[in-house]
């Protein structure tokens, strides 16, 4: 016997948001969600932070200009605690001794209709 799906009403709701993201130096998808945890963890707290239900969907690479690193990400959390996140993501301004900038560019309920702002 396999496992139950959740009913639609029993399911954790989610929002997407669409991140640009800029920095001096190079970075990955696993150094960004290196980055969203330690900035979420850093400014709201683990017991708060816990809660969020944060995952790093996609991740694009943006054309690089000669002074800094261009990209573009969804970043998935939960319906509830989308503006702690977006503050938390906003207060982020360090990364291996190299300044960064995270900037919520879009907000949406799928990851389809997330894409459009890239």
């Amino acid at each position: 016997m396999g496992l139950k799906v959740l009913p639609p009403t029993l399911r954790k709701n989610n929002r997407y948001l669409t991140v640009d993201i800029k920095s001096e130096s190079g970075i990955t998808k696993d150094d960004l969600v290196t980055i969203v945890w330690d900035a979420c963890v850093r400014f709201q707290g683990e017991l708060n932070s816990g809660n969020f239900n944060l995952w790093v969907m996609k991740f694009y690479e943006c054309d690089n200009n000669g002074e800094f690193y261009s990209y573009k990400a969804i970043v998935r959390c939960q319906r509830d605690y989308v503006e702690e996140v977006r503050s938390s993501l906003a207060l982020a301004n360090r990364f291996n001794g190299s300044r960064i900038s995270i900037t919520t560019i879009g907000l949406s309920g799928t990851i389809k209709s997330s894409d459009k702002f890239i």
